[in-house]
């Protein structure tokens, strides 16, 4: 379900995908639309939304006990979400097992990435499983993505073999063990921060057959996948695990595996006609929520939404064929209708049978218009499709 952000949000949210495109660490079309798609708002508990600065490239608080300053919790800055989900090379059918919950955020973009295949999310902390748990829900997610409360360190191995295995919070290295056997061994990838102490290395390792192969992106600064408080709490099995796997770190086969996004076919690649078409996809899926009869104020911002996306779209179109004079002059004949609508609400109040019957005659032509609406962008995203196919 695609729920819009208020102006200001969405103006700022565009502005960072473009930024993280433009600098680099956003490649994949597929996770420009989950950005654009998924709204951070939703994982945010609403005594912190106020908070916290949305859409910024950094962390962003989401959980924190006044009383345990070491529960503190952030979801991980976009720029480094971008490199874990990227990194991961998910596939559409893709079983994806993540460790540490991060209010289910993450898991909802891999989730667009993925949507055949399962996601399993593990986090040690009670409360945060709960958040997760209730986010995943309001967003009819529930189905897609589970919420276990169980020590992360062990995975999963009762459902294993996992295609891709995504670590949020700093591991050591002979921690990840029993983890790296629970990858399938048909080129299954895990992506986590690896190291001790305060400075680690992102490191993306895949499995083929017996062998694994690592490569070291970046180094990172994130805090334990479990902090001790809950390690008091939770059996650790992996401490036991005596047999030592060997990563190579030396190997060029990464650079020879043809595994899609970024190799291969280069299918998921953005290019400046798949951005159009994400922004044209998002309007499109959107128009749905204008047909359920939407408050006055939240037809408003839905308006104003892609009034910014096709101002954006006109400032992009050197490189494609696009006509937006259908799109604007059905647009503003929608807005036209949403201020008579309101007008009308308001003489509503103090009177008239006729009021009421304008006021219902209002209604079905903006929702026609919606309709109409929805047409022509159907019809300009199927001739911009053809025109570069």
């Amino acid at each position: 379900m695609i729920i819009l952000e208020n102006n200001k949000l969405f103006q700022s949210k565009i502005q960072l995908l473009f930024s993280l495109f433009y600098n680099g660490y956003l490649r994949d079309i597929r996770l420009f639309k989950a950005f654009l798609q998924v709204q951070l708002k939703q994982f945010i508990p609403k005594k912190l939304v106020n908070k916290v600065r949305l859409y910024d490239d950094a962390p962003v608080l989401f959980f924190f006990e006044e009383e345990n300053h070491e529960t503190l919790r952030t979801i991980s800055a976009p720029h480094m979400i971008s490199i874990m989900l990227q990194e991961l090379l998910l596939k559409e059918d893709d079983d994806l097992l993540i460790l540490g919950a991060k209010s289910g955020y993450i898991a909802a973009l891999a989730h667009n990435l993925a949507p055949k295949g399962k996601i399993l999310i593990l986090e040690a902390n009670s409360d945060i499983a709960e958040i997760t748990a209730t986010n995943l829900k309001k967003l009819n997610l529930d189905k897609d993505i589970e919420v276990i409360l169980k020590n992360p360190l062990e995975g999963m191995p009762d459902m294993s073999p996992w295609q891709k295995i995504l670590v949020t919070g700093a591991i050591k290295q002979e921690r990840i063990n029993s983890l790296l056997r629970q990858l399938d061994p048909n080129e299954g990838v895990l992506f986590a921060p690896i190291g001790e102490n305060f400075i680690q290395n992102y490191t993306q390792i895949i499995r083929m057959g017996d062998d694994y192969f690592g490569k070291k992106h970046l180094q990172v600064r994130f805090t334990p996948l479990i902090t001790q408080i809950e390690l008091d709490k939770l059996e650790l099995i992996t401490d036991i695990d005596d047999f030592e796997i060997h990563i190579n770190y030396t190997s060029d086969i990464l650079k020879e595996v043809k595994l899609e996004p970024f190799t291969g076919s280069l299918s998921n690649e953005i290019k400046p006609h798949k951005i159009f078409l994400a922004f044209l996809e998002n309007i499109d899926n959107s128009i749905d929520l204008l047909k359920i009869e939407p408050s006055i104020r939240e037809t408003n911002n839905v308006i104003e939404n892609f009034e910014i996306i096709i101002k954006i779209l006109k400032k992009l179109k050197n490189e494609i064929d696009f006509k937006p004079e259908n799109i604007e002059n059905s647009l503003n004949l929608i807005k036209s209708y949403n201020i008579i609508r309101g007008d009308l609400e308001r003489k509503v109040s103090i009177d008239s049978t006729m009021l009421y019957n304008e006021k219902a005659d209002i209604l079905e032509k903006l929702l026609n218009e919606i309709s109409n609406f929805q047409e022509i962008i159907k019809e300009e995203i199927n001739r911009i499709t053809k025109s570069i196919s």
